[in-house]
C-alpha cells in the first residue's frame, strides 16, 4: 500500500513570525496581495498587525472582508470577483477557519475556472492546477487550515456543509504566530482547542491512520491536552503550546482523514450556525464510546498522551473509559456544555443523521455506521 503525505512548502512559528509574511511575498515575486480577512479582525486591528507590515514593506494589498463564520457559495463567489479586480498574484488569509477556508475555494476557482458553481468542489474535485499561491495566518488554534488539504463551505440552499479535498488548496506558506492569537476569548479558545483535540483523536484512530500520521497525532494530543487550560485563561505558554499543538494535529489528519464526529457536527453548523468547535467536543466522548470496539489498543494511548498514569496496568475496557473520562474533564475544564439539548431540534433529527452519513468524513470512521445509528447517537446527547 502506498500513503501519501503533504505539507506546506514552507511553515513559520513562534511569537512574531508574521514579520517573515513581507519577506515570503517578495521572494516570490509577488507584486500584489488579496487579503482575506473577517469584518471583527479588521475592527479589533488584528488584521492590522499585517497590514502594517505590508505598508512598511511597500507592498500593494487589498482587502476582502465578505467573509462569514460558515462561509457560504456566495462568499467564495463574490470573493472570486473581487480578486480578478484586484489585480492581485497571491492571497494572504488572515483568520480561523473561515478565511482561511474561503481563502482557498477562492484560489481554486481562480485558478480553475470549471468549478466557479462552487457546488463541484465537494469531495475530492478533479481540478488541474495549484490554487493561486496563499500565505496563510491563523488567528485560532483549532482548525489547522493553514497546513491541510481541506476546506468547508456551506451551501445555504440545502442547508449544508461540503467537504472538499484537494491537494491544490495547500497554502504555500503557513505562518503560525500565538500572538495573532492572544485576543482569542475564553469561549472561543476553548471551542478551537477542542476541535484541534478532536482533529488529533479522530485522526489517530481513523481507517487511513498509519505510522506516520500516527506520530503527529499523538504528539499533537500531549500538547493540546497539557496547553489548553492554560490559552484558555491566555497564558503565552498556553497560546504557544496550542499553536503548535493544532498545527502538529493538522499536518496528520490532513493525509489520513477523520471520522464522524465531525460528520455530525458539520450539518449542526450548517443548520443551527453552531461553532464549529462546540458541536465537535459536544460529540466526542459520546462517538469515542460507540468507536471503542473498532479501535484496539488506541486509547491507552490516547489516555497516556492525555496524562493519565498507570495505564499500563489498566484492561483494555478500563484504558478506553480513562481517554473518553480524560476528554471529558478537559472539555468542562474549559467550559463547553455537556449535550446538545439547546441546540437540536428533536423534528431535525432525521435531517442532521442522513447529512452526517453523507458526510465526507464519515468513511474515515473506524466503525462502519449507518443513518439509524447515527440518529441515535444525536437522540443520545439531548
Amino acid at each position: 500500500m502506498v500513503n501519501r503525505f503533504v505539507l506546506n512548502e514552507t511553515s513559520y512559528h513562534g511569537a512574531g513570525a508574521i514579520k517573515m509574511i513581507p519577506e515570503e511575498v517578495k521572494a516570490r515575486g509577488f507584486k500584489k496581495v488579496f487579503l482575506a480577512s473577517d469584518p471583527d479582525l479588521l475592527k479589533f486591528n488584528i488584521t492590522k498587525k499585517v497590514t502594517d507590515l505590508l505598508d512598511e514593506a511597500a507592498i500593494p494589498y487589498e482587502i476582502y472582508s465578505d467573509i462569514k463564520p460558515n462561509p457560504t457559495i456566495e462568499n467564495v463567489q463574490h470573493g472570486v470577483a473581487a480578486f480578478k479586480n484586484s489585480g492581485a498574484d497571491c492571497i494572504v488569509a488572515i483568520g480561523g477557519g473561515s478565511s482561511m477556508d474561503t481563502s482557498k475555494a477562492i484560489g481554486i476557482i481562480v485558478a480553475n475556472p470549471d468549478f466557479a458553481d462552487v457546488r463541484s468542489l465537494e469531495g475530492v474535485a478533479p481540478t488541474k492546477k495549484p490554487a493561486v499561491p496563499i500565505i496563510a495566518v491563523p488567528t485560532t488554534a483549532g482548525t489547522a487550515a493553514e497546513v491541510t488539504i481541506n476546506y468547508v463551505i456551506t451551501d445555504a440552499q440545502k442547508n449544508r456543509k461540503m467537504v472538499c479535498v484537494d491537494v491544490h488548496d495547500i497554502p504555500v506558506v503557513a505562518v503560525v504566530d500565538p500572538d495573532m492569537m492572544s485576543t482569542m476569548p475564553k469561549g472561543l479558545t476553548a471551542a478551537t482547542g477542542m476541535d484541534a483535540l478532536t482533529h488529533a483523536i479522530e485522526g489517530y484512530i481513523t481507517k487511513g491512520a498509519w505510522a506516520l500520521s500516527d506520530m503527529f497525532h499523538l504528539k499533537a494530543i500531549e500538547i493540546i491536552s497539557k496547553n489548553l487550560r492554560g490559552a484558555v485563561e491566555n497564558t503565552p505558554e498556553g497560546r504557544e503550546g496550542m499553536a503548535l499543538g493544532q498545527y502538529i494535529a493538522g499536518m496528520g489528519f490532513s493525509n489520513v482523514g477523520l471520522g464522524i464526529v465531525h460528520s455530525m457536527a458539520h450539518p449542526l453548523g450548517a443548520l443551527y450556525d453552531t461553532p464549529h468547535g462546540v458541536a465537535n467536543a459536544i460529540i466526542l466522548p459520546t462517538v469515542m464510546e460507540y468507536n471503542a470496539p473498532a479501535t484496539g489498543d488506541k486509547y491507552r494511548d490516547i489516555a497516556k498522551a492525555m496524562g493519565v498514569a498507570d495505564t499500563e496496568k489498566m484492561t483494555i475496557e478500563q484504558a478506553r473509559k480513562a481517554a473518553i473520562d480524560a476528554v471529558k474533564k478537559l472539555s468542562s475544564d474549559v467550559g463547553i456544555p455537556a449535550d446538545l439539548k439547546e441546540i437540536v431540534k428533536p423534528e431535525d433529527v432525521q435531517f442532521l443523521a442522513e447529512s452526517a452519513y453523507a458526510d465526507a468524513c464519515r468513511p474515515g470512521n473506524p466503525r462502519d455506521t449507518s443513518v439509524e445509528e447515527i440518529k441515535e447517537l444525536y437522540l443520545s446527547l439531548m
